[in-house]
């Protein structure tokens, strides 16, 4: 079975066509141009492909809901032409296959669950910091929605006491996005994060506020896996800081052998790597293929 995987980011849209065990074939990213020229992009690889379903995630925020008018479009999105742009539907178009429809962080969650580092299991979180803050959650064998979808990066933060950083986010400003993600590093340290040394203060207060977030989502939703992904944590020295930081805010409260003895199997990077939201992506197409 040939199945196509688009991951629709607001930087660039990967492309790719895998089969039913999770392996991409073959592979193509370019920029997030406009909406019409990049969808033009898409079309044109997967022309000859003769895949037999699509999967998206994309960038959002999205209508995920089916009987919404504006199932299938990029929202609120402040990512210049693509506000209220019907992605899903100019695809289908296209192509007259099943489509799998979420978004990134959801579609690199369920990667992770079915093919990645938590496989097997039937509840994660993913959390991608790079660009911006995304959250994904899989739980009960399935990626939640409810009203929209979650967007778990924009949650409020304690602030670190010796960070006077107003924050990023034109939303909220000192929400979590817009106290950790990369740019908020790069207005923050005047370079960008992959310029700091492993040892600078930087990583002390990006791991104050990950490890704030993640707590809260471990009381909240209780998933048996926490994966942190994207181009900051490519600083691996942030994990072991990221769990001490979890263990403090939790204070021994939550009593789950995998937080109190074995919490580095418990954060972990994500088991497909960069490829999580591709093969994400083939994991919903493959759901859409199996009618599911």
């Amino acid at each position: 079975m040939r199945i196509g995987a688009i991951e629709a980011g607001g930087t660039k849209f990967v492309c790719g066509v895998g089969n039913e065990e999770g392996i991409i074939e073959d592979r193509v990213s370019f920029p997030t141009e406009q909406p019409e020229q990049t969808t033009k992009n898409v079309i044109a690889y997967f022309q000859d492909k003769g895949v037999e379903a699509i999967g998206v995630g994309s960038f959002g925020p999205i209508d995920l809901d089916p009987t919404s008018p504006l199932y299938g479009y990029v929202t609120t999105t402040p990512k210049p032409g693509w506000a209220n742009y019907p992605l899903l539907s100019t695809l289908k178009e296209a192509f007259d296959v099943p489509f799998g429809w979420d978004t990134d962080v959801n579609a690199a969650a369920f990667g992770e669950a079915t093919w990645g580092a938590a496989k097997g299991l039937d509840s994660c979180v993913y959390y991608t910091i790079g660009t911006g803050v995304g959250v994904g959650v899989y739980t009960e064998g399935k990626m939640v929605h409810g009203l929209v979808h979650p967007e778990g990066g924009h949650v409020l933060t304690r602030r670190h006491p010796e960070d006077d950083f107003a924050g990023v986010c034109p939303y909220h400003g000192d929400c979590l996005e817009g106290m950790a993600a990369g740019p908020a590093l790069e207005k923050r340290w005047k370079v960008k994060g992959s310029e700091l040394t492993v040892d600078h203060p930087a990583w002390t207060i990006e791991a104050f506020y990950i490890g704030q977030a993640v707590a809260s989502a471990i009381l909240m939703l209780s998933p048996k896996k926490i994966i942190l992904g994207g181009g900051v944590m490519h600083q691996e020295q942030l994990f072991p800081m990221i769990r001490a930081e979890v263990k403090k805010n939790l204070n021994g409260y939550v009593s789950a052998k995998a937080i109190l003895e074995d919490i580095d199997s418990y954060i972990v990077s994500p088991g497909l790597g960069d490829n999580a939201g591709l093969c994400g992506a083939l994991a919903l197409g493959l759901a859409a293929a199996q009618g599911k």
